[in-house]
């Protein structure tokens, strides 16, 4: 196995999950409890990635992010040299990819906490940020850690965004699904199988940590 690829896509995902937390909840603690009438636009947008081929998502990004874009001038300022085909570019491209993947488990548990506890905190005086920290992100703390676990993953897995903005770059940007299409090209079907029933079993296991976090088999006890 290229355990190279391995390292580097683990240190992506833990990077892109963090950073995705962070976006993702106060996103959607607004999708949840905002009252505009145009959020659907908002939700639709986060969404998007979703349906958005991710060759298509990855050319945009790769636009954006390119030595005539306004934001690769100005890294290529900063930094002194460009941003496409680089590991930052990787990270942008896969928080981008994997944003509803953080947002909606996140927003489901905030839709399901009882109103009326948010209603009796607000009306025993506490500020909206204690009210979030005491009781809507405790109770809420389920969707949280799967919608972690699941942009974890999903970044584990890329591989069209990463290959149209990172690259083949061996060490740099070739992530771990990279190297199962460099094996198979290459005729290597031995390595290409041990590294893909390493995914197969990683994923699995991911789905039933979120499964099992996100089912309540004692509610119908509990009613």
């Amino acid at each position: 196995m290229d355990w190279t690829a391995i390292t580097l896509s683990l240190e992506l995902a833990v990077i892109v999950a963090a950073i995705l937390l962070v976006i993702a909840i106060p996103l959607a603690y607004w999708i949840t409890f905002s009252r505009w009438r145009g959020k659907f636009l908002i939700e639709a947008l986060v969404s998007l990635p979703l349906v958005l081929p991710p060759t298509v998502l990855g050319f945009y990004v790769l636009l954006a992010i390119g030595s005539r874009s306004p934001i690769g001038r100005f890294w290529e300022r900063w930094t002194g040299h460009g941003l496409a085909f680089t590991f930052e570019a990787l990270v942008l491209a896969s928080i981008l990819y994997s944003l509803p993947f953080a947002v909606q488990p996140i927003a489901a548990a905030f839709a399901q906490l009882d109103t009326s506890l948010v209603e009796a905190s607000a009306t025993l005086g506490a500020t909206r940020w204690r009210t979030f920290s005491s009781i809507v992100l405790p109770l809420s703390m389920q969707g949280v850690v799967a919608g972690g676990v699941l942009s974890f993953a999903h970044t584990i897995g890329e591989f069209g965004v990463v290959l149209m903005v990172g690259g083949n770059l061996p060490g740099v940007t070739r992530t771990v699904s990279i190297s199962v299409y460099d094996q198979v090209q290459s005729l290597q079907y031995d390595a290409a199988n041990a590294t893909a029933l390493a995914l197969l079993v990683f994923s699995f296991v991911v789905l039933a940590i979120v499964y099992a976090l996100t089912r309540r088999p004692w509610s119908a006890v509990i009613r």
